[in-house]
């Protein structure tokens, strides 16, 4: 997901940095008219960054309208997400999982192989760890 903003982010800047194509006369006149510095430009964006900042002041609905737009096309995104997941794990991913030779199993074990074991846990697992036994002839009265 992060790749697919990546990309549209560079490709947006890729489309901003391409020429517009037309003719040159009409972007000579149109450049000199349209010089703008780099201080310029900064102050703009500030502006426009502190303009945006207080948009949730003066719309409270719109803002409220647009956080809940947000969150269900998050939702929309993280379910084709999953589908495309799902989607290509089962095109993709292993058709067959297991050892190598479980094509000649019976019928019963070959259903019991297919079905992953609840218990897991060998009897050693289940023992309990080992402690040392407490010294009895250590003298607890005090000194």
């Amino acid at each position: 997901m992060k790749f697919l903003f990546k990309a549209a982010f560079f490709l947006t800047v890729v489309l901003i940095l391409l020429p517009t194509g037309g003719s040159k006369e009409n972007t000579k006149s149109t450049a000199a008219d349209q010089q703008i510095s780099a201080s310029e430009a900064v102050s703009a964006a500030s502006a426009a960054m502190s303009d945006m900042r207080q948009f949730c002041a003066r719309q409270p609905g719109a803002c409220a309208v647009g956080a809940q737009a947000a969150a269900t096309l998050g939702h929309k995104a993280q379910a084709g997400a999953k589908m495309l997941y799902e989607f290509l794990s089962e095109k993709l991913g292993p058709q067959e999982t297991g050892s190598v030779g479980s094509n000649n199993l019976s019928g019963k074990a070959a259903a019991s192989a297919a079905r992953p074991s609840q218990h897991q846990l060998t009897p050693t697992d289940l023992a309990p760890t080992w402690r040392a036994p407490q010294r009895k002839d250590v003298d607890k009265s005090p000194a």
